[in-house]
């Protein structure tokens, strides 16, 4: 099995490659414009889109949130798409009613330099994050960590991934999303078919973790529905690829990739649900779908991961490219210097698989508390129009969502326990509730005080 595998990764990689034109302008490298000056049209930006938030870390997730959880979990982690639609709107009002250029923009000429400063650290931190959780899946589907197999498998893709990604920056990425997501969506369709064919999908599923909102399914669900607001605005690929076609086609593409995702991570995800209604006592979820599916599927299953993973982490390293050059313009903009922070990110990326945690959800939801940071910001801000909130509103609003993403690091890996025994996700909701009720106090505040001040002035004049 690992051998067909690594002949599909081959393939896939191969003709990635030869999709993978050496780009020599700035703005095909950095905002994926063809040779002809042209945005990209609807379905490849909606597949790209897909693509690129359908990554292995999320199809993996909402398995192993399904075998847990029931269909409650993996409902959860499919709420997370809903950032889509947020995202649509986010997108619209900055850039086609507000006119601002990228987020960077907006948040300096609200917040000054400490506006993008802050949120830079925080797309910064999700693009290693993003590098490291899809590198560390495909270790997994090849071996024990540490193993040789485990080893070669990271290293292998890291470097191809980098090799076209360096050819072609974002152009390359668009392009080699369109055929990567055809070919996932072909695989899924078959997996799907096998599923269907051994009669494996049937009401009790819907009953294998029947509803409790105090259970870890609905209370994820929850979290996920508190942090699907400000999550797309600090995801920076998602918002990249707002930035690249017209009103109308940015718009549909938000549209249609919303419920395409979601289809695609609620159909993944019930596998693991399947798993979890099956398993004997003991059984993990690889173990329990190998022996209810056969080898073939699992092969699929495998290979869903494998391309998912490849065609995030080339949009990943595209952003990180722009982040640093065109955005946050650390070097100057040019390709040379664009590839060199490709191949920064991935280092640190292949590093922290060897060295970090290997929760994946922790990443998640450690990224979704930190963003929330955002959700006043969005609320007030863009979508309120209110200019006059002071600073202080921000960074308080940044650094107490940094430091609920700190404690729900600790709480759920054990470091510490603060917040009493209850579950780490009860916990998480806990944390969400306060950083979103506490941002958005911290900015009304900002604004009566603002407002108060202006009407003392008044008075005085």
């Amino acid at each position: 099995m690992e051998i067909l595998l690594a002949a599909l990764i081959a393939a896939v990689a191969l003709i990635s490659l030869l999709l993978s034109n050496r780009v020599s302008e700035p703005g095909a490298f950095f905002r994926g414009e063809e040779e002809d000056g042209s945005a990209p049209g609807l379905i490849t930006l909606t597949f790209s889109q897909v693509t690129t938030w359908i990554f292995a870390r999320s199809l993996l997730n909402a398995a192993i949130l399904g075998f847990y959880y029931g269909i409650w979990g993996t409902l959860a982690y499919a709420a997370y798409y809903l950032s889509f639609f947020s995202g649509g709107l986010i997108i619209d009002k900055l850039r086609f009613e507000q006119g601002y250029g990228s987020v960077q923009d907006f948040l300096r000429d609200r917040f000054g330099h400490w506006g993008t400063r802050c949120y830079n650290f925080v797309i910064g931190v999700r693009l290693v994050s993003e590098v490291f959780a899809n590198l560390l899946v495909i270790g997994i589907l090849f071996g024990v960590a540490g193993s040789t197999a485990y080893t070669f498998a990271v290293i292998a893709l890291a470097l191809v991934t980098l090799i076209y990604s360096m050819l072609g920056g974002l152009q390359a990425s668009l392009r080699t999303d369109l055929f990567q997501m055809l070919v996932f969506l072909a695989v899924m369709a078959m997996l799907m078919l096998s599923v269907l064919f051994e009669g494996l999908i049937g009401p009790e599923l819907l009953v294998f973790k029947p509803f409790d909102i105090s259970q870890p399914g609905p209370v994820l669900l929850m979290v996920a529905l508190l942090q699907v607001w400000s999550y797309p605005m600090h995801d920076p690929v998602m918002m990249d690829r707002g930035f690249l076609a017209d009103r109308a086609t940015t718009r549909r593409s938000f549209i249609h990739a919303g419920w395409i995702s979601s289809l695609c991570i609620l159909a993944f995800g019930c596998l693991g649900v399947i798993a979890g209604a099956h398993a004997l006592s003991g059984e993990s979820m690889n173990d329990a779908l190998s022996r209810l599916l056969g080898e073939i599927p699992m092969f699929l299953f495998s290979a869903s991961l494998v391309i998912s993973a490849m065609s995030t982490l080339d949009s990943t390293l595209s952003s990180s490219a722009k982040l640093m050059v065109v955005d946050m313009k650390l070097l100057p903009a040019s390709l040379r210097n664009g590839r060199m922070v490709m191949a920064l990110f991935m280092l640190a990326g292949v590093l922290l698989v060897f060295v970090g945690s290997k929760d994946l959800f922790s990443a998640v939801a450690v990224s979704g508390t930190a963003s929330m940071y955002l959700a006043p910001v969005i609320f007030f801000s863009l979508w309120g129009g209110k200019r006059e909130i002071p600073l202080w509103s921000y960074l308080g609003s940044f650094v107490l969502a940094l430091g609920g993403a700190a404690l729900y690091f600790t709480e759920s890996s054990g470091h510490s326990a603060l917040l009493g025994e209850a579950h780490k996700y009860t916990k998480l909701l806990w944390i969400c509730i306060t950083v979103m009720a506490g941002g958005c106090l911290l900015f009304m505040a900002g604004l009566l005080n603002q407002r108060s001040n202006t009407g003392t002035q008044s008075e005085a004049v």
